[in-house]
């Protein structure tokens, strides 16, 4: 029988978090090798009646994301007696651009993403005491997916929401690749890959629907790029696409995803309209120690940022996995 973890409660901000940087949280900008700088949030870690700490949490978000729409759930998580981290990823949000055009997102290669991962856990991990927990959503699920895979880094344990591990397109998954090669080399490969939204086909009205049925915490990412209008990123770039779907053919290999050996929690939507449910399944029963958690209509890619009934699931599950996978330290 597996060890019984905390009372499981539905987890609050204990303050209008989501439009606000909370007094106890720092941010900065990390400086690692390569000319990398990462923007940077932190809160502080608490400790229990014997001094031990409950240990620390580094959330990655996800392509076009900022840790700003994250807040209410990172606060969240300190007030659990977490210590917190989030970070932008190089080239989006508060960490620069790739290109000349700064609505567009790129990257040379994912795997320079995975370096900055591996640089940065090395020095955050090395000051941490206490369990290590890597969360990361979406594109930053994929990337932290693949960091563990490939022995770049090694948490305690590894909480996915709707990772990135394949993309929801009529395209066929067999054909996706020579059609990102196709649209690479008939055009400029820095040209956006469609237009508005996440996903091509999206509208600005539209692009709500896939990622919350939440209408308030949606309109907090607009507010935010109101008022920071530097985290504004638009769609990718078709190199871009290229070079997801290498990462993603690259992760799917034999015996990558066998060789984890850590507890993982994937929450995911069987409805998602951006990332393939279906490789996220394969992906699941590949990894010899996961709990995939799913969710139906109800929910839309944004897990984090969904409607209560299913943000609660969402945090109720991570709260639970965690006091099993990651207890504190005696």
């Amino acid at each position: 029988m597996e060890p019984s973890g905390p009372a499981i409660l539905p987890l609050r901000a204990p303050h209008p978090a989501r439009r606000a940087i909370p007094p106890q949280a720092a941010e900065s900008v990390w400086t690692g090798p390569a000319g990398a700088r990462l923007r940077r949030i932190d809160w502080p870690g608490h400790t229990d009646d014997a001094g031990a700490p409950r240990g620390s949490i580094l959330f990655l978000p996800g392509r076009a994301d900022f840790y700003e729409k994250y807040l209410e759930t990172l606060d969240g998580w300190h007030a659990q007696g977490w210590r917190v981290t989030a970070l932008d990823w190089r080239w989006q949000a508060g960490s620069g651009r790739y290109y000349s055009d700064p609505r567009v997102g790129g990257v040379q290669d994912f795997s320079i993403w995975i370096n900055d991962l591996e640089n940065f856990w090395g020095d955050w991990a090395a000051a941490r005491q206490g369990p290590c927990v890597l969360i990361g959503h979406s594109m930053g699920g994929h990337l932290a997916l693949r960091a563990v895979a490939e022995a770049r880094v090694r948490p305690t344990a590894l909480v996915l929401t709707a990772p990135m591990l394949g993309f929801v397109t009529p395209i066929p998954e067999w054909l996706q690749p020579a059609f990102a090669r196709l649209m690479c080399a008939v055009g400029d490969p820095a040209r956006m890959a469609w237009r508005d939204g996440e996903r091509p086909g999206d509208s600005a009205t539209t692009r709500g629907l896939s990622l919350t049925h939440d209408v308030d915490r949606y309109a907090d990412e607009g507010w935010w790029r109101r008022h920071r209008p530097e985290l504004d990123l638009g769609p990718a770039s078709w190199d871009w696409v290229r070079k997801a779907g290498e990462s993603i053919r690259g992760l799917a290999r034999p015996g990558l995803l066998e060789s984890v050996d850590i507890p993982v929690q994937i929450h995911a939507a069987r409805h998602d309209l951006l990332v393939s449910w279906p490789a996220i399944r394969r992906a699941a029963a590949r990894l010899p120690h996961c709990d995939l958690v799913e969710f139906g209509r109800e929910a839309a890619h944004e897990l984090l940022r969904e409607a209560d009934p299913v943000r609660d699931r969402v945090l109720n599950a991570i709260t639970g996995f965690l006091g099993r996978a990651a207890p504190p330290q005696s």
